[in-house]
């Protein structure tokens, strides 16, 4: 093995028209990667108690690889018929097949200047991603080297012109993408606003009318297929005639689906009210300007303009503006808002069109119709024991990840042909990371902190520079980008940007001296290599996610976020979990000087109260460090917001990133968050506040109880229907009163004893004659004359009134479950596997005995219905071909993965910002609030799933909604 020790790096005076050569530092002539790891058999499953949703014996993994990520591999990204003998069952032949495939079309390319180049690249990257060092977008494991025509981009992004013609393309292009599994982004301002004229009279529809009709596209296509799939991003231009329309529009419809649903319309998936619930399956997106922000800041006012005349349409303050943003993302959490003079500001081909818009996860942003393929480094894997960073291996990890993501833009497929135009002539990449959470945390740095933020800055920037140096040798030996000639003057503009912020981090506030000279090192040859011979990639960088990939390679944090909580469950062998302290603790535990005596009994406390808050022994100085995503000391809303700008400047493109607000926060907390992000430099933001939801499909006592079934007029407007609700509302409210329906003195009742954070108790239900529930008692819940004891009885008798006087159920379940408080973890309950409260718990168990398996499906309920009816979804959607996940065999039968437990594809973006996508992404029924840290129940393998970015990713089988 070659010494690292010394930086390594690459040389600059290399000559135009000379292919690549490839230096060994990982791996030496004649030795095979796979022979520096131990190898073990192991099963790999997935699945709750007994339910088991994947499993595959006896497959082949290094032993430095956790079973959970023996599960997520072996089920995710192992090609061929499960139980068929041409089934991939080893890590050696699913890396072989990818490293393999990747350097044969390298070499058959023309990429390297001899064969040992090509024996030394091929030989480099198996080392890299057997090592967990780093990972390609799961595109990339599902379909290279088993596709003829592999889908390796999980990001898209559209356009559309103000025809008609181009509207229906629009739709066209979009279900393509959609039916692959992928997402896409789109602006819509070219559009005319609903108030201008047509050319043969009347006036036009407006963007915000025909988004009605491509959300119904989208729904129509995803119903027919896997839950998230249509993920997409609409952006509108903040001097959009109809902006405020656009802005408002998510809003209304969570007015509306509440109104309807207490009106006693039929809200099922598939009934009547539900149909007329809109823009569910987008992000929404307003891009505002410099001079907008100015305006709001001094107070200013802001106008429309007309699309066509250029006229203004209306004048309104611009503080108005920016607060019917904020307030809608208050209710909803939609509009995010992405700041687009600083976009195009840092833009590297403006002379080729400006940017206009995002994947659904934001982190990518170019031109239109173009795509981007995603790999991400994995931090930890370059912390040496002294907690210092290795710059030489990090540096010769980029270079290799990153020629084979070039590698890979001209064999790869793209679901339009104008996509596939320009990703060839753009050649846009988007190398990320992972763990940087973890990182900091395992050198005693705090998140939130000016060191934590000069570390992340100064990581970011050696990434992203050697990056495009490792563009302009390649641009060298096989020549730049098609379109970089037009573009020279700004590209190179940029460059001198991204190097002159390398030299304004602050020194003090990193504390690796060397990590901070090598970023700038790399920075000043990445431009003069630039100025020489030009760049290969109009984009070298994005802050993905990471979702799938991270489990993948056994992170313990995502993308560019902090630690997600202080402990984490650990999948065993055979099936089943135990929590465990994260393994980063221990780590900043000895950075910080305490002995092992003393971290063992901080990870015992950690362990038995899932918080370090009063742990012995501990400094209270040293709480920061610890501070995570949730929980008890949450890191702050401008914590995530300063970390972003501090890392924006060394990004090719943008960040995935979760921004949480608390439940009391107001609509100017929000406004103020936006204003700040801009500040920083951050190139797009959503915000989510706990206890902001999406409409919900419901079917309340209003509409069961009914003897007369209320319905919808043929033909109305929205505003007669508005009106109609509000009368429907009223009525139903006046004939409702207060009467208690008392217990027969003699019922039945059953009793579930439960098992949360450590503490057990007993649920007791009791009956009305018709088996509806009318009172629950909970008894040996925590010492005789506890807090929890009292509180939990005085709960129990609220309910239990409640019932009685005719709430329904369903209404108390709405408003208890996902409540988040102490005790919280895993349950011994296969339908419920995980809970956040007590209520919680209590309510959804409620709700798995007495309500209906629609409700129980929405509340991530797995009981033996809602399986069933998962299974026969899995199996209807077996038959399926799926460009950007498992494909069918050759013969055109369908994948193991298919048949066994369909995957989510990748590129299925849900979404977060900078990723000013972030909302969720939409499930088939709108998701029901769940809070910020936890999302809806894993649509495989029933695990709760967590953001990780602007998606959900879950934690026991890998499956994830966005781009990882």
């Amino acid at each position: 093995m070659t010494d690292t020790s010394a930086h390594t790096p690459l040389a600059t005076d290399f000559q135009a028209g000379e292919a690549l050569r490839v230096r060994r530092l990982f791996t030496t002539s004649g030795a095979h990667p796979f022979d520096t790891v131990e190898w073990e058999l192991r099963d790999a499953r997935i699945g709750h108690g007994d339910k088991v949703a994947f499993e595959q014996r006896d497959v082949e993994f290094p032993a430095s690889w956790s079973q959970n990520s023996t599960n997520i591999v072996s089920q995710k990204y192992f090609r061929g018929q499960l139980d068929s003998p041409t089934r991939e069952r080893s890590v050696k032949q699913m890396i072989s097949r990818v490293a393999g495939t990747i350097a044969d079309w390298g070499r058959s390319r023309g990429y390297f200047a001899t064969a040992e180049d090509g024996d030394a690249f091929e030989a480099e990257l198996t080392y890299i991603l057997l090592h967990q060092m780093a990972a390609f977008n799961s595109p990339v494991w599902f379909n290279v080297g088993f596709e003829e025509n592999p889908q390796c981009s999980a990001c898209f992004i559209l356009s559309v012109d103000d025809t008609m013609e181009s509207i229906l393309e629009w739709n066209t292009k979009e279900g393509k993408i959609f039916r692959g599994g992928s997402g896409s982004g789109i602006n819509l301002s070219k559009i005319r606003g609903s108030k201008e004229p047509l050319s043969k009279g009347g006036t036009a529809s407006g963007p915000v009318s025909f988004m009605r009709g491509a959300d119904a596209w989208a729904g129509t296509i995803k119903s027919g297929g896997k839950t998230r799939r249509a993920a997409k991003m609409v952006v509108l231009d903040v001097d959009h005639p109809d902006i405020v329309d656009f802005i408002e529009c998510k809003a209304r419809e969570e007015d509306k689906a509440e109104a309807l649903a207490r009106a006693g319309f039929d809200m099922s998936i598939d009934g009547d009210g539900f149909t007329s619930i809109q823009y569910q399956n987008a992000n929404n997106s307003v891009r505002v300007t410099e001079e907008f922000m100015r305006a709001v800041e001094a107070g200013g006012d802001w106008s429309t303009v007309a699309r066509q005349t250029g006229e203004i349409v209306q004048t309104m303050p611009a503080r108005e503006v920016m607060s019917k943003i904020a307030e809608a993302a208050w209710r909803c959490a939609d509009p995010g808002v992405q700041y687009d003079t600083t976009i195009n500001q840092w833009h590297t081909c403006p002379q080729s069109g400006r940017i206009n818009a995002s994947n659904p996860c934001s982190e990518y942003m170019h031109v239109d119709d173009s795509a981007c393929n995603l790999a991400s480094l994995n931090l930890m894997k370059f912390r040496r024991p002294d907690g210092s960073f290795d710059v030489g291996r990090f540096e010769h990890a980029v270079d290799i990840m990153f020629l084979a993501q070039e590698i890979v833009v001209g064999p790869s497929s793209y679901p339009t042909e104008e996509i596939g135009a320009n990703a060839r002539a753009f050649r846009q990449l988007g190398m990320g990371y992972a763990n940087l959470g973890a990182y900091l945390m395992s050198n005693g740095m705090p998140y939130d902190s000016d060191e934590g933020r000069g570390t992340a800055a100064a990581v970011t920037a050696l990434m992203t520079g050697r990056a495009y140096l490792g563009s302009a040798r390649i641009a060298a030996a096989i020549g730049p980008y098609e379109r970089y000639e037009e573009n020279r003057e700004p590209h190179n503009g940029v460059m001198r940007m991204h190097r002159d912020a390398s030299y304004a981090i602050p020194d003090r506030y990193c504390g690796d001296g060397d990590l901070l000279a090598a970023a700038r090192r790399s920075w000043d040859e990445a431009v003069a290599a630039g100025d020489a011979h030009g760049y290969r990639n109009a984009q070298a960088t994005v802050l993905a996610p990471t979702g799938t990939i991270s489990f993948l390679m056994d992170c313990d944090t995502t993308g560019v976020e902090p630690d997600f909580s202080l402990v984490k469950y650990k999948e065993l062998v055979g099936g089943g979990q135990m929590t465990i302290v994260n393994r980063t603790i221990p780590m900043a535990l000895r950075t910080l000087g305490y002995g092992e005596e003393a971290i063992e009994q901080i990870e015992a406390y950690i362990n038995e109260h899932g918080t370090i808050v009063g742990a012995p022994g501990l400094d209270p100085a040293h709480l920061p460090v610890f501070d995570v995503a949730v929980g008890e000391r949450a890191i702050s809303h401008m914590g995530h917001i300063k970390m972003m700008g501090a890392v924006q400047p060394f990004i090719s493109g943008a960040i995935s990133k979760t921004v949480n607000m608390p439940h009391e926060v107001t609509s100017d907390d929000i406004a103020d968050a936006y204003i700040q992000a801009w500040r920083l430099g951050v190139k797009a933001l959503a915000i989510y506040r706990d206890g902001s939801k999406t409409a919900q499909a419901l079917r309340t006592d209003a509409q069961m109880g009914k003897d007369e079934p209320v319905t919808v007029i043929e033909g109305y407007s929205q505003e007669q229907l508005d009106e109609a609700v509000a009368n429907a509302v009223s009525k139903v409210r006046a004939e409702m009163g207060p009467a208690r329906r008392k217990m027969p003195r003699e019922r039945k009742s059953i009793t579930h004893k439960f098992s949360l954070g450590g503490h057990e108790g007993y649920i007791t239900a009791g009956m009305y004659e018709d088996g509806t529930v009318g009172e629950i008692f909970l008894t040996d819940i925590g010492k005789e004359g506890s807090t929890l004891r009292g509180m939990m009885n005085s709960f129990a008798t609220a309910i239990s009134i409640a019932l009685q006087y005719g709430v329904p159920l369903e209404t108390l379940v709405e408003k208890f479950a996902y409540m988040r408080f102490e005790p919280e973890g895993i349950t011994q309950n296969p339908e419920i596997p995980f809970a956040k409260s007590m209520p919680d718990y209590i309510m959804r168990w409620l709700a798995s005995r007495f309500c209906d398996t629609d409700i129980q499906e929405d509340l991530g309920i797995l009981t033996p219905a809602v399986r069933a009816r998962k299974s026969a979804q899995d199996a209807a959607l077996s038959m399926e071909s799926d460009t950007a996940g498992p494909h069918g065999s050759d013969d055109g039968s369908p994948s193991a993965s298919a048949t066994a437990t369909p995957a989510n594809p990748a590129g299925t973006a849900a979404g977060q910002p900078a990723a000013a996508a972030m909302t969720d992404t939409p499930p088939v029924v709108p998701a029901r609030l769940m809070g910020l840290d936890l999302g809806p129940a894993c649509s495989q393998c029933g695990g709760m799933m967590q953001r990780t970015g602007s998606c959900y990713t879950c934690s026991s089988c890998g499956n994830n909604t966005g781009c990882g």
